[in-house]
């Protein structure tokens, strides 16, 4: 059947007969099919004028015209009606008659023809050829209102009028695979009004008992497509028409409705930001050479700042300080942005700040405020010209847009005010080193560990400054302020990442240790004591050294917090009993000078 000549009638099932005519170049075909049935033979959809002698030879191929008593006419447009004059000039039988719902009789009786009406409506909906039972399905609204369909029970084929129709490019009398299902979505998105319509027919037909179907407009659908081809039909937002302005362009109109539907399920369907960017990004792509997109949003708590969604972050969320560009778009109200640009969006050059080629800015403007809050910048691989579609792709994304971009801002917003809230938690405020609650939590999980694995050893230099009561009554607190941050600063530079340095209190600190031996925290705790004197003071203290004293413990297994700090505090105690300024270490000999 795919290989047959469509100059001749085709029989697609058991006495179904393909007779209608290909017209070069249209790729709304209309079909017409001949159930050849004896003197009771059937046509649907009869044709127009541009086919009809056409369909008249193919007939005649298979049967005498007047064994055809029932021309089903679905709807009323001239594609299908305006051939019904000459048929009935030509049937001579005086019991032919018209199929047809009440509601299409209306528009088709004004061709003039004589041949009665017989209305499916008035006789349950089904007709008996005799030893042969037809079925006629309501489907309204799917594309008039007096809608319907014919199934033969006998073939299982069902001729579906628009329904499951397409465009195609060039004869193709039967679909190969569900690739057919792209020339189907045009169709039915602008032919059919909405999602409802569609759904409400193709739930009654999928209960019928299929094997093939027959549309007026596209290709043939055999059995193993046709629940794929239902299901996916089953996804579609028709009423396309509703996108349109000016411009009617299907396809293009086509791809718009198919950006909206992959933005809502991208909405909907993904929580992760980073998903929602690829997915947003994919979207793009369709209409513009786009090849990295990020966002960027005022923060609440940094008024030097700005919260950045991109890919070197996997769209976690980072506060950075703005870029220029960023930094002279956010804040900007929609009234002065309204006059300086055409649309909705701008396209951005390419500068020295990271942007090798053009970009679309798109401002994400504050319901309340009126403000610019939010920006987005699309990547292009090239540069570009504005046309209507590009125009379009950023209207109906802006919305998506700002709810996705608000939304993650919420969240990573509280995210970063969580961190900082925990971070000063458990850091001290003025020198940043962590806090003796944090200290507890960790040092019980390196006990932990050292208790099952004696070669995990744990070390503590406790430093104590000396005389630095001295420092406040001499220079301020302030001044003694300066003194904590700076020796803070050398127990960070001087320990390893994996150290933990604390400020235990006052001008008291320690820095824990894992997996160095006795002689190793020894020579730490005397490069500590020696950064320590080597600091440099500004005015008022130019020319004043600073000492500290440390002492050191390793922990034995088992041994609790209170008794390792206690042996270290002990350690300390001799340093400052023996002079200051010098390491006294438990388990292992002080360290001289």
């Amino acid at each position: 059947m795919k290989s047959a000549d469509p100059n001749h009638a085709i029989e697609i099932a058991d006495r179904v007969w393909w007779v209608g005519h290909y017209l070069p170049g249209d790729a709304f075909q209309c079909h017409v099919y001949l159930i050849e049935h004896g003197d009771q033979s059937i046509l649907f959809d009869p044709g127009s004028m541009l086919t009809y002698e056409h369909t008249l030879k193919k007939i005649a191929e298979v049967t005498d015209l007047n064994n055809i008593r029932w021309f089903v006419c679905h709807h009323q447009d001239p594609d299908i009606t305006s051939a019904m004059p000459r048929f009935d000039e030509l049937v001579t039988r005086k019991d032919a008659a018209v199929i047809s719902h009440w509601r299409g009789q209306t528009l088709i009786k004004h061709y003039g023809f004589k041949m009665p009406f017989w209305l499916v409506e008035e006789h349950d909906w089904k007709l008996d050829l005799g030893g042969r039972m037809l079925r006629f399905l309501f489907t309204p609204y799917a594309h008039f209102p007096g809608a319907f369909v014919t199934f033969d029970e006998q073939t299982g084929a069902l001729f579906s009028s628009d329904i499951f129709g397409g465009f195609t490019d060039g004869f193709s009398l039967v679909a190969d695979s569900i690739d057919y299902f792209e020339q189907l979505r045009p169709f039915h998105e602008h032919y059919i009004p909405s999602r409802d319509v569609l759904l409400h027919s193709l739930t009654r037909i999928e209960k019928l008992d299929l094997k093939m179907i027959c549309p007026q407009h596209g290709s043939i659908i055999p059995e193993d497509l046709i629940h794929p081809i239902i299901d996916r039909l089953k996804t579609l937002d028709c009423g396309l028409y509703l996108l349109a302005k000016e411009d009617t362009d299907i396809h293009r109109l086509s791809r718009l409705n198919q950006m909206l539907t992959d933005i809502t399920k991208t909405m909907t369907g993904y929580r992760d930001f980073q998903d929602v960017a690829r997915a947003l990004l994919d979207v793009a792509r369709r209409f513009v050479p786009a090849h990295l997109i990020e966002f960027f949003s005022r923060s609440q708590s940094h008024d030097d700042l700005v919260l950045h969604l991109g890919p070197e972050s996997r769209y976690k969320g980072t506060l950075v300080a703005p870029p220029l560009l960023v930094a002279t778009t956010l804040g900007k109200d929609a009234k002065s942005w309204g006059k300086r640009h055409k649309w909705n969006f701008t396209l951005v050059g390419p500068d020295d700040a990271g942007r090798r080629h053009s970009a679309l800015l798109i401002p994400l403007f504050s319901p309340d405020k009126g403000t610019i809050e939010a920006l987005v910048l699309i990547h292009l691989s090239k540069r570009i010209a504005i046309n209507s579609e590009v125009v379009e792709m950023v209207q109906q994304m802006n919305i998506p847009l700002q709810v996705a971009v608000e939304r993650e801002s919420i969240y990573r917003t509280l995210d970063l005010e969580r961190q900082q809230f925990y971070e000063r938690s458990i850091r001290d405020a003025l020198t940043g080193l962590f806090t003796r609650f944090y200290m507890q939590d960790m040092v019980e999980r390196l006990f932990a560990i050292h208790d099952r694995d004696k070669g995990s050893g744990i070390s503590v230099a406790l430093l104590d400054i000396d005389h630095f009561k001295s420092v406040n009554d001499t220079y301020g607190h302030n001044q003694g302020d300066i003194v904590l941050k700076m020796v803070s600063e050398v127990l960070v530079k001087t320990s390893r990442q994996g150290d933990l340095p604390v400020r235990l209190g006052g001008e008291e600190f320690a820095v824990f240790v894992a997996g160095r031996s006795s002689q190793e925290i020894g020579a730490f705790a005397e490069r500590l004591r020696e950064a320590v004197e080597a600091l440099e003071f500004d005015e008022p203290m130019r020319g004043r050294k600073v000492t500290a004293s440390l002492g050191v413990a390793e922990r034995r297994q088992k041994e609790s917090l209170i008794e390792f700090l206690g042996r270290a505090d002990a350690a300390l105690y001799k340093a400052k009993q023996s002079g200051r300024n010098q390491v006294c270490c438990q388990l292992v000999p002080p360290i001289k000078k």
